[in-house]
């Protein structure tokens, strides 16, 4: 649950209720966030090979050991966002990720180039996802995938930024770029926090306030709020972690190395500037089946649906692994936002459906902790493949094979009967 003032946000929004509010806060936030060590990644890690001459792995490397900060203290920031509310945790973490941006522009060595982007993921892991979800499951329980396709968006929306940030490192250089990026983000927190910090009112609260008087249809009952040793006991948390894991292993590859496998010229071998759009139309479209998956899973049968969508994520890779030319780049994104963009809102819908509101943050960081053990290890492996081999082919097939996996995972969690009920 998310902590903050007593005044009565719908009042203060007009007819516009609040939940929409923090919906678009955390996608502002995932904008800021996601933007550097998501969206661009391989951009700037394209620059820093450009400029030392370091090899792919060490480069690409360093992805994963600043994921390893978020994947240790993922069950910490949800048990702290539950505890002091995703205000707190949005201005802390901005202001720990804009500083590390700024010492991010000053490096020099490897060292320095790793610790800086600990740093960086350090911060945007405090203030960023885990916050923004756990604000939005409190505010929407009604429209939960829908306004967490929101959420989402933002990361994918960051895509779009990426031509610039491509003109600024061509024009004025990597150093100064990454520098504007960090003051950015430190004027950033305050606002975002302001916004998604609000305190989500009681569930029969909030359902008076978004009930339709006309409606005939009877009030949801409230949910179970399972805690976090309650979650742990059941099959749902496992098959969704183990699926989410499965699936975030090619998200975790593809934000470190996509840049090169456009450019490089024993892959689809594009210029700067055609590779810099093929980045903006993943974006856009992951953007739009997330919108799309979050409408669907409000009205229909996630377990049923995610299969289908995961494998789509899995044979985008494929065409990655096959493409030639810009067309087949393109073909690879339409596809990679079908599946990844589709899938991500319902998979984390798919929490707050059966686990509830209130222990929601520590949940969601325990169930990201493999997930984000797997995204911390495929950057640096990957990156190893192609310093072994001068491919990516192998790694693509490998990161496809494990999407089928997590397509029969999912099939796996049903929802959970609570404790009482077992009992």
């Amino acid at each position: 649950m998310t902590t903050g003032g007593s005044q009565d946000p719908k009042s203060k929004f007009g007819r516009v209720f609040y939940g929409w509010w923090v919906a678009v806060a955390g996608a502002m936030n995932m904008v800021v966030s996601s933007g550097p060590t998501f969206q661009a990644a391989s951009t700037l890690f394209r620059a820093i090979e450009d400029e030392f001459g370091w090899s792919r792995a060490l480069v690409a490397g360093v992805a994963s050991f600043g994921r390893f900060g978020g994947a240790m203290l993922g069950p910490l920031e949800g048990w702290l966002t539950d505890r002091f509310g995703t205000g707190k945790m949005v201005v802390a973490g901005f202001s720990i990720g804009g500083i590390g941006l700024i010492l991010y522009s000053q490096l020099q060595g490897p060292v320095q180039y790793y610790a800086a982007y600990f740093v960086i993921s350090l911060g945007f892991s405090i203030g960023g996802f885990v916050p923004s979800m756990a604000a939005v499951n409190a505010w929407m329980p009604h429209r939960r995938a829908t306004a967490m396709a929101v959420v989402i968006g933002g990361s994918s929306l960051a895509g779009i930024f990426v031509p610039a940030i491509v003109w600024g490192i061509n024009n004025y250089g990597w150093r100064e770029t990454t520098f504007v990026i960090g003051l950015i983000t430190l004027a950033a927190g305050p606002p975002i926090a302001y916004v998604a910090g609000k305190r989500a009112p009681e569930y029969d609260e909030l359902m008076d306030r978004v009930s339709n008087p006309e409606d005939s249809k009877p009030r949801p009952a409230a949910q179970h709020d399972f805690t976090a040793r309650e979650a742990l006991r059941t099959r749902a948390f496992w098959s969704i972690s183990i699926t989410h894991t499965f699936t975030n292993l090619s998200v975790g590859a593809i934000s470190a190395h996509i840049y090169f496998q456009l450019t490089d010229r024993n892959a689809v071998g594009l210029s700067d500037t055609s590779a810099a759009t093929i980045l903006p139309i993943m974006a856009l479209a992951s953007f739009g089946f997330q919108m799309l998956g979050g409408f669907v899973g409000d009205r229909f049968n996630k377990r049923t649906v995610l299969p289908v969508l995961i494998l789509m994520q899995g044979g985008s890779l494929i065409v990655l692994a096959q493409a030639g030319s810009y067309w087949g780049a393109l073909l690879f994104a339409l596809l990679w936002g079908l599946g990844f963009g589709g899938r991500t809102p319902m998979l984390h819908a798919m929490r707050g459906d059966y686990f509830g509101r209130k222990h929601f943050g520590v949940i969601l960081g325990m169930s990201a902790f493999p997930m984000a053990m797997g995204m911390m290890v495929t950057p640096w492996l990957v990156g190893r493949i192609f310093d072994s081999t001068g491919t990516y082919v192998s790694s693509l097939y490998a990161l496809a094979a494990a999407c089928v996996v997590a397509a029969i995972t999912i099939l796996l969690a049903t929802k959970p009967t609570t404790p009482s009920a077992r009992r």
